[in-house]
């Protein structure tokens, strides 16, 4: 039996914040970091991404305890990818912080593009050659699920 490739993807910050705010054990995105804790997937992350976390986990009123808890995890666990100042390419026009979230996928050829964030719904789910979805349809995925009907 042939062994299943690793999906690798780079959740958005909103994807974390969702996670860490979900009062259901079983939401989409507590189930994907759960999964990535146990090695089902390869998480791909930039500094531009830490900063970000850091910023909206403490706009959101998350602990430091959490935040702090996060970063140390990306760091030993998932995939750093070095984005520089020229791979972030204006794509996303509504929100340029967005073109470095774009530029660690491709950058880390990363298979999905993670994210609630309308602004990227410009892109028509693709963007060279990355699935852009959200969590559930993700997770489905991971799980090597069909979406129901």
């Amino acid at each position: 039996m042939t062994e299943r490739r690793r999906l690798r993807a780079v959740f958005d910050t909103n994807i974390f914040v969702a996670a860490y705010l979900s009062k259901n054990p079983n939401s989409p995105t507590v189930e994907l970091l759960t999964r990535w804790r146990q090695g089902e997937l390869e998480l791909l992350y930039s500094d531009d991404l830490l900063v970000e976390i850091d910023e909206k986990f403490s706009a959101r009123g998350i602990s430091d305890e959490h935040k702090v808890g996060l970063l140390i995890e990306l760091r030993d666990w998932a995939a750093y990818v070095d984005v520089k100042s020229w791979d972030a390419k204006p794509v996303i026009l509504a929100d340029p912080d967005d073109d470095y979230i774009l530029a660690c996928a491709v950058a880390g050829g990363a298979d999905y593009l993670v994210s609630y964030d309308t602004d990227f719904d410009v892109l028509d789910g693709e963007y060279h050659g990355i699935k852009i979805v959200k969590a559930l349809p993700f997770l489905w995925a991971v799980r090597g699920d069909r979406p129901p009907a």
